[in-house]
């Protein structure tokens, strides 16, 4: 008898698991991302060697980066149209400082200081002058990109003084790899790894995820239980801005260079991967995780079409029709949890 109830609770807490899986967004999106891999696995014969792989892996962690950060606005109900302008100046103000001679080190400092004064600054006019987030990030957008311009002359950036071969190392390098080439790791996933990790114990354990989820789910009940609103959606921007900084930075080490049109469009393939990835743009959900298989689904679908011979303007269609059918789907969901 007692096998008999232990067999049944052990069921129903599979079938339990089972539903909690397919009504999650981020489910589905992974199934995807797994069944392109697969079928391009099958159709050609580039996208499973091992430097495609690499490739991809590398690509959509920069988009992956800035998404975990910009998942943490959307759930706090805003967002952020600047993280494209905020990579280019922080990959400009490191090309400027390391090819005027400073370590490498001061250059990711005052880079990440630059993209830290635009969070702030996006931060302060949202939270404490209460202005729309979409007007203010969409100034923004045009202020940093103008700042990076007047930084560098509008020149590009191929120099980086003393700590030249460390930072192209940095940025495009790889871990892990000895003999095997298909365990190499590059080094803006290892940065990815580490931030969702990051990201995601912030989210679910700390008070400042709890804080950021409350006011995305209603800001005026949060404000009435004494949550730091204002507060809380300065540190949004901030990081936001942060994870573009340091996009910047690694990009930047990766490509060797640095032109003024570094990030330009990004803001819309970051917003894609987080809403893909189960942020919901009314705000009040979202997981690093989420952000994560957003960007690797897009990422992934960006060389599929590449490989397949399909013209890349095509791309842009994509990403916009991904964000229609994520934020459908969302809607969709809601009204079924109602009924």
């Amino acid at each position: 008898m007692s096998a008999t109830l232990d067999q049944a609770i052990a069921t129903r807490q599979h079938q339990s698991l089972l539903s909690w899986l397919v009504s999650r967004q981020v489910f589905w999106v992974f199934m995807a991302a797994v069944a392109a891999c697969i079928a391009l696995s099958l159709v050609t014969d580039t996208f499973a060697t091992e430097r495609n792989l690499f490739n991809v892996t590398r690509n959509f962690a920069f988009v992956g980066i800035i998404a975990i950060g910009m998942t943490a606005v959307i759930a706090s109900g805003g967002i952020d149209l600047s993280v494209g302008s905020t990579v280019v100046l922080s990959a400009i103000m490191v090309g400027v400082l390391m090819g005027a001679g400073y370590s490498i080190w001061i250059g990711l400092a005052l880079s990440l200081a630059a993209a830290l004064g635009v969070g702030l600054v996006n931060g302060i006019l949202i939270a404490y002058v209460g202005m729309p987030p979409f007007v203010v990030t969409l100034g923004m957008l045009s202020v940093a990109r103008s700042l990076a311009m007047l930084t560098s002359g509008n020149a590009q950036i191929w120099q980086f003084g003393p700590d030249h071969d460390l930072f192209l190392l940095i940025g495009g390098g790889a871990s892990f790899g000895i003999e095997e080439p298909w365990i190499v790791v590059p080094h803006p996933v290892i940065a990815l790894v580490v931030l969702a990790a990051f990201a995601s114990i912030a989210f679910r354990w700390t008070r400042w995820g709890q804080y950021v989820f409350a006011i995305g789910g209603n800001e005026a009940a949060a404000t009435l239980t004494g949550v730091p609103v204002k507060a809380v959606k300065i540190s949004v921007y901030m990081f936001v801005s942060f994870t573009a900084g340091l996009t910047g930075f690694l990009e930047a080490g990766w490509l060797g260079g640095v032109t003024t049109n570094l990030g330009q469009g990004m803001e819309l393939t970051v917003i894609a991967a987080a809403v893909i990835g189960g942020a919901n743009l009314a705000g009040g959900s979202g997981t690093a995780f989420g952000a994560v298989i957003g960007a690797l689904l897009i990422e992934v679908i960006r060389n599929s079409l590449t490989l397949i011979g399909i013209n890349p303007f095509w791309q842009g269609t994509f990403v916009g029709t991904a964000i229609v059918v994520a934020v459908g789907f969302e809607h969709i969901r809601r009204l079924r949890s109602r009924d």
